[in-house]
């Protein structure tokens, strides 16, 4: 039983030791009535996972959106150097999105509701402050595999602000 409480214990405490983030895009909340929430986790100083979620408050008839209505993307990304405050990163993300695509039949629009899968990728940039702060910037695309209802770009860019823990 012993033995057990040490392994647990180790393992629990080699999460507590690793960094993390959280972040807010706040480019899309500006531009557009979107937001976007990221955590990532440092699997070491060059490589980490993550999970995002974006949700699409806009309407459907605004001239500038995002075509998805949710999209949560889970995402790898590889960072080219050891710099602790200044890194620039590869990413490559499958985004799950779903959202509405405009159909017309015999001159009447409807909206058909879609689910999809998105592969892509993506290059940015990281700012961390000594405090933990963080800024990044990201730009990438994905496409849509598997519907026909979907639209068949997805964009990944953002401009995000969070802080590391």
């Amino acid at each position: 039983m012993k033995k057990l409480l040490i392994v647990i214990t180790i393992f629990i405490s080699s999460f507590s030791q690793a960094q993390q983030e959280v972040s807010v895009d706040l480019g899309d909340a500006l531009a557009m009535k979107t937001l976007e929430f990221t955590y990532e986790y440092y699997i070491n100083p060059q490589s980490s996972v993550g999970v995002s979620a974006l949700f699409n408050f806009e309407g459907r008839t605004s001239d500038f959106r995002y075509n998805e209505d949710r999209m949560i993307t889970p995402f790898f990304r590889h960072y080219f150097t050891n710099n602790q405050n200044w890194n620039y990163f590869g990413e490559v993300f499958l985004g799950v999105n779903t959202g509405e695509d405009e159909v017309e039949i015999d001159g009447v629009t409807s909206y058909e509701d879609y689910t999809d899968g998105a592969l892509g990728v993506s290059i940015g940039s990281k700012y961390v402050s000594s405090g933990g702060f963080v800024v990044a910037i990201h730009g990438g695309i994905g496409r849509n595999m598997f519907g026909s209802a979907s639209p068949i770009i997805v964009p990944r860019v953002g401009v995000n602000l969070g802080y590391r823990f």
